[in-house]
């Protein structure tokens, strides 16, 4: 299983991010277990997502670029 796991994760980094840099690789780990984890049941991720938006507030452009990390997960 651990095998699957890390070969979607590294298919996924490939071919839809062509990489990554360390600076955003948390946020992306984060987005990749939140698809892995419903991947079964699409609908529950589209759900959860609008959930998700509908309470935290949107970040600044500033905040998106700064040092400073904030994850909304």
């Amino acid at each position: 299983m651990i095998h699957l796991v890390f070969s979607n994760l590294k298919a996924w980094i490939l071919g839809t991010h062509h990489g990554v840099s360390q600076q955003h690789l948390h946020a992306y780990l984060n987005e990749f277990v939140f698809r892995f984890n419903r991947r079964f049941y699409p609908m529950t991720a589209f759900n959860s997502v609008l959930g998700i938006a509908a309470r935290v507030e949107a970040p600044t452009y500033e905040a998106l670029y700064s040092e400073e990390k904030t994850y909304y997960m």
